[in-house]
């Protein structure tokens, strides 16, 4: 393919060329007439109009073929994409996104041409093309990182990638810019996944995302707060997001980030608590429930994650095991008991040990313990010797507060039963204690008895003793909110004129 060298420098003669690398066809003729290292010899000349389209063509031309890879790293096509960093000129984002979709195409060839966009690139280049803060060239820059941190000697280099004094403030930037809620490519996803999950450095990078204030406690006592950040959210909702939704992806999870994230879930529990006993309402607290809110979606993936791993991979749930997750989930569901079952005695008002952080805590918990649960003995015997099978019993109910609260529990006390005949016997050997007639029971002039030949709960109208059932009815729908007419009042109670006993399911029983 002959042309006048003039042609070389028109942009609308390079545009004709990049078009034509768009097929392996039109690639195979341009390698035949030795397009490349033509191109690259002209990269550093190359005015600003023109120098996008030859990087183009450069993209293009590196795009799964063997060939000009090995040639582009034979030629210091590497050290010819860095000159147009040394250029003087300002450079835009799309130059600089078109050149680390070059160095990605290069580097997916082998470890040779890895090592010699990392010799060349890192952590100097890298870390200015992340300072440039563009989600489009950070999701480029992760093509480009995630690649070089795969394969032999990927590992290697993804220790130098987080290393403080050397790449993790590029990771860093990366989570800064994308952050700003922008799209976010896979291989955003896939380099996280790498550093954090599969990696051992979550906790290098989380923390790298956070800060501390100091406030001044009652009494003159200096009280430290942990501050999250949302960095730290949009880390975790990335972790969760990647777990849930791409979970097959992962050659494995490290026992540091399951661990990892439990010490984030107890940091974050343990400022709830403090700043519940000082009075103290952060600005920004909702950063703390959604911590909590993701490390919980985190721990109910890893505990199920073993579905998608090889059978010889290791479970990372047998180490939250032995540090101690399923006390501390019990204990979260032990401190939202109502006071009338924690103390097992007559109640005056209804108080609970603690409130729930947000809407649907309790849920999680239990979602979290239900996987937990599923295929492991180990754990089911242990809430069965923790007492732990009455407070998920006490679940399996409907609670607007938590929706699919009874569903979960629901399917974790089928796991906690699977194949395990001691907790079965424990279940069987359950039997009623006494009623409890809560203060919303008692509000209505009502109170529960347990039959003694059915053993069935009953409610009886407190000052007569009867069990009116056209009347219970009507309390019934009054306590549950339904729009219900006087007709069809007038109607209920007249349907049960007669004397009968109307039992109810979900009254509060002590076992």
């Amino acid at each position: 393919m002959e042309h006048p060298a003039d042609d070389d420098d028109r942009v609308e003669f390079v545009e004709s060329l990049v078009n034509l690398s768009r097929t392996a066809a039109g690639r195979g003729r341009l390698n035949a007439d030795g397009a490349l290292a033509a191109v690259l010899c002209r990269l550093s000349s190359s005015t600003a109009p023109v120098l996008i389209s030859r990087l183009r063509l450069v993209r293009n031309l590196c795009a799964d073929e063997p060939a000009n890879q090995d040639a582009f790293v034979e030629s210091g096509g590497v050290d010819r994409l860095a000159s147009v960093f040394l250029t003087g000129l300002p450079v835009s984002a799309e130059v600089v996104r078109t050149v680390c979709q070059a160095l990605g195409n290069v580097a997916s060839a082998g470890e040779a041409h890895r090592a010699a966009v990392w010799a060349r690139f890192f952590p100097v280049w890298f870390r200015k093309i992340a300072e440039m803060y563009d989600p489009t060239v950070c999701n480029s820059l992760c093509m480009v990182l995630d690649t070089c941190c795969s394969a032999t000697g990927g590992r290697r280099r993804l220790a130098e990638l987080c290393d403080a004094g050397r790449g993790l403030p590029i990771v860093l930037d990366i989570v800064y810019t994308m952050s700003r809620g922008c799209h976010k490519e896979e291989y955003f996803y896939w380099l996280l996944g790498k550093a954090c999950m599969e990696g051992i450095y979550f906790t290098r990078v989380f923390q790298g995302l956070s800060s501390t204030i100091i406030l001044d406690g009652s009494g003159g006592v200096d009280c430290t707060y942990k501050k999250f950040s949302n960095e730290q959210v949009f880390l975790l909702e990335t972790l969760s997001d990647y777990l849930t939704g791409w979970p097959g992806y992962l050659d494995s999870i490290s026992k540091n980030f399951a661990l990892s994230v439990l010490q984030v879930l107890e940091e974050a529990s343990s400022v709830v608590d403090a700043r519940s006993e000082s009075n103290y309402v952060s600005p920004t607290c909702w950063l703390v429930t959604d911590i909590l809110k993701y490390s919980f979606v985190i721990l109910r993936s890893i505990c199920a994650w073993k579905v998608h791993s090889s059978p010889f991979a290791e479970d990372p749930a047998n180490s939250l095991l032995s540090a101690g997750l399923l006390q501390l989930l019990l204990r979260f569901l032990r401190e939202l008991e109502p006071s009338y079952i924690a103390k097992n005695q007559a109640i005056h008002t209804s108080t609970y040990s603690k409130v729930c952080p947000y809407v649907g805590f309790e849920t999680d918990v239990v979602s979290v313990i239900c996987n937990f649960l599923h295929g492991r003995k180990q754990v089911q015997d242990d809430i069965r010797k923790q007492d732990g099978i009455s407070l998920l019993l006490r679940r399996c109910v409907v609670d607007e507060c938590c929706p699919l609260l009874r569903e979960w529990a629901t399917l974790s006390v089928r796991y906690l039963l699977d194949g395990n005949l001691e907790n079965q016997y424990k279940v069987a050997e359950l039997e009623q204690k006494e009623p409890v007639i809560t203060p919303e029971i008692s509000r209505m002039g009502l109170r529960v008895e347990v039959d003694q030949e059915s053993q069935c709960q009953q409610i009886v109208n407190a000052s007569s003793g009867r069990t009116d059932a056209g009347f219970l009815l009507f309390v019934f729908l009054e306590h549950e909110k339904l729009h219900v007419t006087n007709l069809d009042r007038w109607m209920i109670r007249s349907m049960f004129s007669v004397k009968r006993t109307c039992k109810f399911l979900y009254f509060p029983l002590l076992w």
